[in-house]
């Protein structure tokens, strides 16, 4: 599968992050009718809801084609992405609920600084001992390997 154009991409960027907030809101929207009692109004948002998550992973599937990912890449990815939101994205976010004063966003802010660093932190171990796991396995079929190359120059 070919990557997209550049502005095709950033459209499938776009779309992704409006399909994925589109699910989150229906979620919550689903919590607020089922609280007041509307079970059906409720259904009908998770019903949504899942559908909007259907259409984030087929921007994806184009983002971020199969045969270009690997869990390594995709752990790479997260560290990355969990790395800017503490780093950049949550430290500017926090500068300006300072200095407009809004209490309730500064501990939320505070919250997911803390949260994506435990969750960069966690990927990086996940990677870490993927890569181990990954160095061992070839070793083992490298040893195989071996064994069958004397196998087979004694039957030849």
């Amino acid at each position: 599968m070919q990557r997209p154009e550049i502005k095709t991409r950033a459209n499938l960027e776009a779309a992704f992050a409006g399909e994925s907030m589109a699910h989150a809101k229906y979620r919550y929207f689903a919590k607020i009718a089922r609280a007041e009692g509307h079970e059906e109004v409720a259904r009908v948002f998770e019903e949504t809801a899942a559908q909007e998550v259907q259409h984030a992973m087929g921007h994806l599937d184009l983002l971020y084609p199969k045969a270009e990912m690997s869990t390594a890449r995709c752990l790479q990815m997260a560290i990355e992405g969990e790395t800017y939101e503490y780093s950049e994205m949550y430290p500017g976010f926090l500068k300006t609920a300072q200095q407009e004063g809004h209490a309730a966003a500064i501990g939320e802010i505070k919250q997911q600084i803390d949260e994506s660093k435990e969750h960069a932190e966690i990927f990086k171990a996940t990677l870490e001992k993927a890569a181990k796991r990954f160095a061992a396995l070839a070793k083992v079929e490298e040893r195989h390997a071996n064994q069958y190359s004397a196998v087979l120059a004694k039957i030849a």
